[in-house]
């Protein structure tokens, strides 16, 4: 199989890689980071004015109409940038709407794509490692719903004008997925902040009463739906971690192959030079793995056993070459004015999102075993 980009994947990430370079300098960067959000609004217009927020999203609600191929491609630029905007988040959360969604929903997206607005999903519970298990309630009342529960690390929350929320019905245990205004009543949202800075959201729901027509898929199928969802939210974090690692890889070399010693470049020196080739090994798996499972997810194939190996390259792969990348720098790769030390936080942050290398291969295993 030939993984090389295509022309309009190459030219997504492109584009957003130029938006990225040209808008987060260190000093906008350092900026950002002593404000309370970390989020860059005007980078997000940006974005949103290049067309880049709707790539995947069907072009009657005001997107490009591209696929998961084109947005894995953006996200792996943006994984590369250590862009702080939640786009892996809102672009996920919008492709399940795009394509789940009832007309009312996916009417939404035309604010989202325009940068006005975002919606994002509400996939983890506290002490819950697998995203498929909820706590989180449905009980019936009258033609609605009421709901029940607490998301946590949710990301955008405190932005988001929808959040998708997975529930179980108490009744029989069916999963659904609701389309929740985060206004509504019985809705709380407490700040968290994630390792990179980032705030999050942990979100708790009581007696929040929702409509019928909130109801986001086929009623009585949610629990496909939510596969879906956390097939593509997980692929994208793949795809930001191969992109991140990517970057770092680059980083690492050029600093290697300047910095001497002995009047030499210590990326002449073996054990350097081998720590580094393990990285770039590391990079090309995930790299694989990563896009034959997206190739697999894009065309509508099964996909469950690549998935979860493309997880597992990602999760332990990125945190080795992070941690090679910031030995290999010495004490300048823990300066918080060095570019590096933004990029350890996130792919730890990557890492564990929707479960770290042993969830996935727990999970591996049980398939194997089928």
């Amino acid at each position: 199989m030939d993984f090389h980009l295509t022309d309009e994947q190459r030219e997504v990430a492109e584009l957003a890689g130029r938006i990225f370079t040209d808008r987060l300098t260190q000093d906008v960067r350092k900026q950002l980071e002593r404000g309370d959000d970390r989020f860059d609004d005007v980078l997000w217009r940006e974005l949103a004015t290049a067309g880049i927020l709707g790539v995947a999203v069907a072009d009657d609600v005001g997107g490009a109409g591209q696929g998961l191929l084109e947005l894995c491609a953006l996200l792996a630029a943006a994984g590369a940038a250590a862009a702080p905007v939640p786009l892996w988040a809102v672009t996920t959360a919008a492709l399940a709407v795009d394509r789940f969604g009832a007309p009312a929903q996916r009417a939404l997206l035309r604010d989202v794509v325009a940068g006005k607005t975002m919606i994002t999903a509400a996939l983890t519970e506290p002490a819950q490692l697998d995203a498929r298990t909820l706590a989180t309630t449905a009980r019936r009342d009258g033609d609605g719903w009421r709901l029940d529960g607490v998301k946590t690390c949710v990301p955008a929350a405190h932005r988001a004008a929808r959040v998708i929320v997975p529930a179980r019905q108490v009744d029989d245990g069916v999963v659904r997925l609701f389309v929740v205004d985060p206004a509504a009543a019985g809705v709380a949202i407490e700040r968290q902040v994630a390792t990179t800075g980032e705030v999050q959201g942990l979100v708790t729901l009581t007696g929040v009463a929702v409509a019928a027509t909130d109801e986001l898929g086929p009623p009585g199928d949610g629990a496909a739906t939510l596969a879906w969802l956390l097939d593509r939210a997980a692929i994208g974090l793949c795809a930001m971690e191969v992109g991140l690692c990517e970057q770092v890889l680059r980083m690492t070399a050029q600093y290697t192959s300047q910095r001497t010693q002995f009047e030499r470049p210590i990326a002449t020196f073996q054990a350097v030079a081998q720590r580094a080739a393990d990285a770039y090994i590391d990079v090309e798996a995930m790299r694989l793995t990563l896009w034959e499972a997206a190739w697999r997810l894009a065309e509508g194939l099964p996909a469950a056993r690549e998935l979860a190996i493309a997880k597992i390259f990602a999760a332990d792969g990125g945190q080795r070459v992070t941690y090679a990348a910031q030995h290999l720098h010495g004490g300048i790769g823990f300066d918080l004015d060095y570019p590096l030390a933004r990029y350890y936080p996130l792919a730890k942050q990557l890492e564990l999102t929707l479960g770290g290398a042993g969830a996935n291969v727990a999970q591996l295993g049980a398939l194997l075993a089928e």
